[in-house]
């Protein structure tokens, strides 16, 4: 089965590769680092951070240790572990509105570490202050290979694939990915239960025992 993964992990080629998939890689975006002043993490009370994307440009510009710091889900979690960050909590449901409900209320002065373009659930619920970190480049893809399946790990991945006007059956990281997709007229067939590297690895499974055991 021939599975095309459209975001940045090599993580994820390896594993798909390992468990005996035909694995194509073809990037659809690219992580920019935004450059800005240093942010001490003093002056709040929570450091709320939405992508794991944003963990390495947040660690370089904190200026002293954080505080409690909250995780959107179990792969932003992982991403602040493997630089010694243990979060103080990891929403179980993996989306802003997610942190909005699970945070002790009221949260007091909150900062939230993302992208320049990141949904402002967070900033118009909880008075966030939005530090921009990094900004997603959907690149120009003049073509797409065939593929079984299609691995979406980003919104931006999926409206960049959307654009290319191909009919592919989809797997996504999550509820927002899936809808941007559904909304974009792909088929989402499988979202990952968890929104992390092993969610993804599960769900290609899944898709790929759904499409075997179809009829032909």
């Amino acid at each position: 089965m021939r599975v095309a993964v459209t975001g940045t992990d090599e993580r994820l080629v390896e594993r798909l590769r390992a468990d005996g998939f035909e694995v194509l890689a073809v990037p659809l975006i690219r992580i920019e680092e935004i450059d800005g002043p240093g942010i001490e993490p003093q002056r709040y009370d929570w450091i709320l951070v939405t992508s794991r994307n944003a963990v390495e440009p947040l660690l370089r510009r904190l200026q002293g240790l954080p505080g409690r710091i909250a995780s959107i889900g179990p792969g932003t979690a992982e991403a602040l572990r493997a630089h010694g960050i243990e979060p103080t909590l990891v929403a179980e449901r993996s989306t802003q509105e997610g942190l909005v409900d699970e945070l002790p209320k009221p949260p007091g002065r909150v900062l939230h570490a993302a992208a320049e373009d990141a949904r402002d659930v967070l900033v118009r619920e909880l008075g966030a202050e939005l530090v921009p970190l990094y900004r997603t480049v959907e690149l120009e893809v003049s073509s797409f290979p065939d593929a079984d399946l299609v691995v979406l790990a980003s919104a931006s991945a999926a409206r960049a694939l959307a654009a290319l006007r191909r009919d592919l059956a989809c797997v996504s990281i999550g509820p927002v990915t899936s809808a941007e997709a559904r909304d974009a007229g792909l088929e989402v067939v499988v979202e990952a239960e968890s929104h992390d590297l092993d969610g993804l690895v599960a769900g290609v499974k899944l898709a790929a025992s759904h499409a075997s055991s179809s009829p032909s």
